[in-house]
């Protein structure tokens, strides 16, 4: 009996070892199984608050599991992709990038567009430039950033001043092209430009006092689409499925508080 207590004890320290060592290399969370499971999400830049909500959501479902989230401009996310980097689901704020991934890269399945939404001109609070509507882009002296070509903020910038008719006017305005849409935000809330072209849900509580929003007409506007998929080189196909659905569903909610529209 002796040594068969030895012996359990022996065990119990060696099964302790084993699990110890089997952790100290890993970054996520870990279930009660001792195992762990983490998703790597590449997101648009303008999904960063309402997706870092619904990462902590999705986790607090589904213990054990760690959402690490890659925030940037959809077009340098697909080509991230399409270069190799490990990515379990793509969210875009462009079909056309989606397209990217989908057909010149790893490619896609469980496709879905997941929100919408709108653009709108932001200026300083002071509205130095007395902007009052789109037609004012033009203005001479006028000071206007918008995010770069491939971008799509900066794609649906492009096309609103097509559709207002004062493309070559307010383009020789343009005093920055910025990597993304929140440097654009970034650049009129510190003053150094006198407007820019974002989405309404660029506009967050933490700049919300610092610029003033100006409509952009229906007729000339754009509603962007974003499409979400899991990107097919995933090892968590199942996770990645599952996180895709709940974007779908419960994300919908955090979606909409956050001023995203109805897919």
């Amino acid at each position: 009996m002796k040594k068969f207590l030895i012996s359990i004890a022996s065990l119990s320290l060696l099964f302790a070892a084993c699990s110890s060592n089997d952790n100290g290399g890993s970054t996520g969370t870990t279930n009660a199984t001792g195992e762990t499971a983490e998703l790597t999400v590449s997101g648009a830049s303008s999904l960063t608050d309402a997706f870092g909500e619904i990462g902590k959501d999705f986790e607090g479902q589904n213990p054990g599991v760690k959402v690490t989230f890659n925030f940037g401009p959809s077009d340098g996310l697909a080509t991230q992709i399409n270069d190799g980097a490990p990515v379990d689901v793509f969210a875009s704020a462009s079909p056309t990038w989606m397209d990217s991934v989908q057909n010149e890269g790893p490619g896609v399945s469980d496709r879905a567009d997941f929100a919408k939404n709108r653009l709108t001109i932001i200026v300083p609070t002071d509205n130095p430039a007395g902007i009052k509507s789109i037609d004012d882009l033009a203005n001479d002296g006028v000071q206007l950033v918008i995010a770069a070509e491939g971008v799509p903020a900066g794609d649906y910038a492009r096309e609103i001043f097509k559709n207002a008719g004062i493309s070559k006017r307010a383009m020789a305005n343009v005093v920055s092209n910025a990597e993304d849409v929140r440097a654009v935000v970034t650049s009129v809330a510190s003053g150094e430009a006198d407007a820019g072209i974002v989405y309404i849900t660029d506009v967050t509580a933490d700049v919300a006092d610092q610029v003033t929003q100006i409509d952009i007409p229906d007729e000339v506007n754009v509603i962007a689409t974003y499409p979400i998929a899991v990107v097919n080189d995933t090892q968590e196909t199942d996770l990645a499925k599952s996180f895709i659905d709940y974007v779908l569903g419960p994300g919908q909610q955090t979606l909409a508080a956050f001023g995203f529209l109805p897919a």
